[in-house]
């Protein structure tokens, strides 16, 4: 075949075939940089068609290759041109390491190899760099997870319903038209073209376009092992973190869908990878991005000109240093992180362990609403003080910090908070700015009437104009935090979890909010509170809960947070 000019001496080699051990075929489009010789070797392997290469946030293959790398794009199995059947994540670990195995061969390459890409395309990197394929030597997973189970698709029990449904309706379009069923491709570009509908079609989990018995039942599989086990271990790397061995860059965003699992991944290998070597050398930089794009821009929300940092050059130092040896990336730090307020980037030697600063929920028994008398206070009650009571209603569900659509980003969450059906608890406005960087986590002692239940934790940022940007959350279910532990309804216990890590400033005359609720619609699937699956509830079986906060000497619930310390100067 041909190769095709793309300037700059750059050539593109497309539709190179690669034979699995079990003779299925997959196809990659190879950029070859100027000259003859053998060259370093980057390789993604993704599922939306390899003529895009991530170009929604990466440079194109083009660029990588005018700075004298081999780059190469592949379908994964069952996707584009490459032959098999897709179920995701399932075949990435055998088919990248023998991917990798051929490319040490492969005339253009020199057998050093790096990969990259961000979310599906992390998760390839990992599961490959499990196999310990010889030739891969570093990998750059961005906005992905380890754990497929709590950091992907769960947190705490509760289904990130709108980003599962969306991406399933996504991945199953390409199937429809793969298998060529075109009244089931018609229904899914219906179900994708309106996806705000899809997240009110209940049962969720008997959604049309997923029960279909011509697709795939991967999406199906999803919502029904609804609970952590070996489905999710066999399609992550949660269990095998001791054989990765290759130094990673990962790259996150304080909005983006899979934060949490992002950075878990991060924190886990720097304890858990295979080598001293591997622990030492994994690095994390936390930009305010979402999922896509990365830049200074979420809604009204500008974070200023650092915030467009350059991810393409942090690419190119990463994979320098490691493939062509040129050690500019020695003086990177572990962990890089933006300080929203400051719109700047700081650096960190270690992640925060400790939550030193505490606030306790106060109020007179009338928290409902930011009209209320919810307050956050740095010293607990010393008596009794009256419980908040709110109702928590499914079919009138408490939204997501970005509203019904669920946007990511630090949305304006003073509307959000007039509704009765949360509890909101204001602090003082600051005297001295109060930076916190790390894992939030909310202790609430609570009874709730129902047989099921959840909690949400969202902390707000009050500017002093009202306005009050949302920075991040956490949420719970009973069924989940409660496992074996013996949860009753009309019992007062001890909630205790982790909200979403962020790095962000409060300055004097600002004000911290902790918001409670029951449900983050459509964000996080909603609780039947009888005792019903979650996808399998509908207006049929939905039931209300009751819910009771209480804060006093006996229970004091509370707001922990990591706080950084910080010179008077």
């Amino acid at each position: 075949m041909a190769l095709v000019d793309c300037g700059d001496g750059v050539r593109l080699e497309r539709g190179v075939l690669c034979r699995m051990s079990d003779g299925v075929q997959l196809v990659s489009d190879h950029y070859y940089p100027p000259g003859d010789r053998p060259f370093p070797t980057l390789l993604m392997r993704q599922p939306y068609g390899r003529d895009i290469a991530s170009t929604v946030v990466y440079a194109h293959p083009v660029w990588f290759a005018q700075h004298g790398y081999h780059v190469v794009i592949q379908d994964v199995r069952g996707r584009g041109d490459s032959e098999g059947d897709f179920y995701p994540f399932r075949n990435e670990r055998r088919d990248g390491a023998e991917t990798i195995a051929w490319l040490r061969g492969h005339p253009a390459c020199n057998a050093r190899i790096g990969m990259y890409g961000f979310s599906y395309q992390g998760l390839t990197q990992l599961l490959a760099a499990v196999e310990q394929p010889e030739g891969l030597v570093c990998i750059a997973p961005g906005m992905t997870a380890c754990d497929l189970y709590h950091g992907w698709f769960y947190r705490n029990g509760t289904l990130r319903l709108s980003s599962t449904l969306a991406w399933g309706i996504q991945m199953l379009r390409a199937d429809a038209r793969r298998r060529g069923l075109r009244e089931v491709s018609a229904a899914l570009e219906a179900a994708w073209s309106d996806l705000r509908a899809q997240v009110n079609s209940v049962p969720y989990g008997e959604h049309p376009t997923l029960r279909d018995a011509a697709l795939p039942e991967y999406v199906r599989d999803w919502v029904t092992n609804d609970r952590p086990g070996d489905y999710w271990a066999a399609l992550d790397v949660s269990r095998d973190l001791e054989r990765i061995a290759v130094p990673a860059l990962h790259v996150s965003g304080w909005f983006d869908t899979y934060l949490n699992g992002s950075v878990d991944g991060f924190l886990a290998l720097t304890k858990k990878a295979a080598t001293e070597f591997a622990r030492q050398n994994q690095y994390l930089v936390a930009g305010p991005w979402a999922h896509i794009p990365w830049g200074d821009q979420i809604g009204n929300e500008n974070f200023g000109p650092e915030a467009l940092l350059d991810t393409d050059l942090l690419l190119l130092r990463w994979f320098n240093h490691w493939l062509k040896d040129s050690g500019e990336f020695a003086d990177q730090p572990w962990i890089q992180h933006f300080v929203q307020g400051d719109n700047v980037w700081r650096s960190a030697a270690q992640w925060p362990e400790q939550l030193t600063a505490h606030l306790y929920l106060r109020s007179k028994g009338r928290a409902n609403s930011r009209k209320g008398d919810g307050a956050l206070s740095a010293t607990a009650a010393k008596i009794g003080e009256r419980r908040d009571i709110f109702v928590s209603d499914p079919e009138v569900p408490v939204f997501a910090p970005g509203g019904p659509l669920a946007l990511s980003g630090p949305h304006d969450q003073a509307e959000l908070e007039l509704g009765n059906n949360l509890l909101v608890y204001t602090g003082e406005p600051l005297k001295k700015r109060f930076h916190t960087f790390g894992h939030p986590r909310v202790t609430l002692y609570a009874a709730t009437s129902a047989v099921s239940t959840d909690f949400t934790a969202k902390l707000v940022r009050v500017l002093p104009d009202g306005r009050a940007q949302f920075v991040c959350m956490g949420v719970a279910r009973s069924s989940h935090l409660f496992a074996g532990k013996g949860y009753q309804p009309d019992t007062v216990q001890r909630w205790e979890f982790e909200l979403d890590p962020t790095s962000c400033v409060f300055f004097p005359g600002e004000r911290l909010r902790l918001e409670i609720a029951s449900s983050a619609f459509p964000l996080y699937d909603r609780n039947s509170s009888a005792g019903v699956a979650a996808s399998q509830a509908s207006h049929w079986n939905w039931g209300r809960s009751t819910q009771q906060v209480l804060h006093s000497a006996q229970y004091p619930s509370a707001l922990h947070l990591p706080a950084v310390e910080e010179s008077a100067g």
